[in-house]
């Protein structure tokens, strides 16, 4: 037993549940697919949590309080609370949740009047979900959410007095381009994965500076304000910067960046950074195949089951790195009361990569469909990923859980049986909850069945 896992008994594990009661938490992105997950679990398994304050972008109170009983509170995902609570289910609710208008691109997050001093006053645990995951989004759009919002969040941070842990959500793949086996290794201010591999052979590889990288993206986007092409230029300039230092996308090089400025403002704020793979679909929790929105491989499936797509441009004995959202959720859940109860002299940073590069092949995934050459580029990234994320961190949580909670607050990826869960969970969730189709019936214009066998191709673009 590690030095880390002797500190906690195996009888009483982390203390998770413990920790929840009576803490206040701060969400951003509240009403995005994994802040609901992670608000649904912390408000089942802990009913006498405190208040949840939702950062909602709104134009007034009133407007964010119908967000949040239109996309939260009436949400499927709750049906679970829903049954608990029956007719007392709104008011319970209601009690625990509290819209917030604002808006992480803001200084102060947009925060105004007594409602600001009542969260930094109150508030244990802050949880930044808010991102723009577009991978080919405009600069300054993305910089704007993913670089200069968490600096935001974390300047409001500082001013919250009971304060115990912020949580940041990023992703596995600020990795860039790095390969192997990859560390959970933070960011400092200036990092660039260029450097660090040297792709020009140079002894001098330039230097991030995101200062002015934010600078950039905001003189660029006045000088085009009159140019019919400003969403292409900008989006071009995106994908330059980030190819310029060592990332294959827009998306993943601001959230690097983003997570740069967390360490440089953290202070003597204890820093959890959360950096899953690709979150999909409910495994179990609070039911399966539960999902939001499309995420990055689900247009694939689509245009495969409508028989548009036959092919795939990837690496066929490569890894497409999979987490479904509730094991993600569960994680964070056990980071924040590991990090989040324990007095530190040092300001900590942990960072937690949660996937599967331990686990399956791209072909035994059953993630099979790319749509022809305008698709290949978004998607080539992942395809040919040839990084397998090192996961020690994320290990040694599940090491000092007791067995009461690795059954409630489970996350062990290795249990996951792939093919049942693409096949018979993650597909008709799909099918159920974006595409608005019934299990068992076929995709328009379907060709092929989900899943099936295409062809893999290696990418000659």
């Amino acid at each position: 037993m590690s030095k880390n896992s002797a500190q906690y008994s195996k009888q009483y594990g982390i203390g998770i549940e413990k920790f929840l009661v009576g803490k206040s938490f701060f969400v951003t992105g509240a009403t995005g697919f994994l802040a609901k997950v992670l608000i649904e679990k912390i408000l089942r398994t802990a009913p006498e949590v405190g208040k949840i304050f939702l950062l909602i972008k709104a134009e007034s109170e009133e407007a964010a309080s119908k967000r949040l009983k239109d996309e939260v509170i009436n949400a499927e995902l709750f049906k679970c609370l829903q049954q608990t609570y029956g007719e007392c289910y709104q008011d319970f609710m209601l009690n625990k949740l509290v819209p917030v208008v604002g808006n992480i691109s803001e200084s102060n997050l947009g925060l105004e009047g007594d409602l600001a001093k009542v969260i930094a006053n109150e508030v244990d645990v802050i949880i930044n979900s808010a991102a723009n995951t577009t991978l080919h989004e405009r600069y300054d759009i993305a910089i704007d959410i993913n670089t200069r919002g968490p600096s935001h969040v974390m300047n409001f941070a500082k001013k919250c007095k009971k304060i115990k842990v912020f949580v940041h959500m990023s992703t596995a793949y600020v990795n860039g381009k790095r390969q192997g086996r990859i560390m959970e290794k933070p960011f400092y201010m200036g990092d660039t994965i260029a450097r660090e591999l040297n792709f020009n052979n140079s002894k001098i590889e330039p230097k991030l500076d995101v200062e002015k990288e934010i600078e950039l993206a905001m003189k660029s986007k006045k000088a085009l304000e009159n140019d019919e092409d400003a969403r292409k230029k900008m989006k071009e300039l995106g994908l330059e910067r980030a190819r310029k230092y060592g990332w294959e996308v827009t998306y993943v090089f601001t959230k690097a960046m983003g997570e740069m400025m967390i360490d440089t403002l953290k202070e003597n704020i204890p820093v959890v950074i959360i950096r899953p793979s690709l979150i999909h679909s409910t495994y179990k929790e609070p039911f399966a195949g539960w999902i939001q929105g499309n995420r990055i491989l689900d247009l694939m499936i689509l245009y495969y089951g409508r028989g548009q797509l036959n092919e795939f441009v990837g690496d066929p004995s490569g890894i497409l790195d999979v987490v479904p959202v509730d094991m993600v959720v569960n994680a964070t859940l056990a980071a924040i009361a590991k990090h989040g109860q324990v007095v530190i002299q040092k300001p900590e940073v942990k960072r937690s990569i949660i996937g599967s590069s331990n686990g399956e092949l791209l072909a035994q995934k059953q993630y099979e469909i790319l749509r022809r050459k305008e698709f290949a580029n978004v998607y080539l990234p992942y395809g040919f990923y040839a990084g397998r994320f090192d996961c020690s961190n994320t290990l040694g949580l599940m090491q000092i859980m007791n067995e009461e909670e690795k059954k409630k607050f489970g996350f062990d990826m290795g249990s996951i049986d792939w093919k049942h869960y693409i096949t018979n969970v993650h597909v008709p969730g799909l099918m159920r909850n974006v595409m608005k189709e019934k299990r068992g019936e076929t995709l328009v214009g379907a060709g092929n069945k989900i899943p099936g066998g295409p062809k893999f191709y290696k990418s000659k673009l």
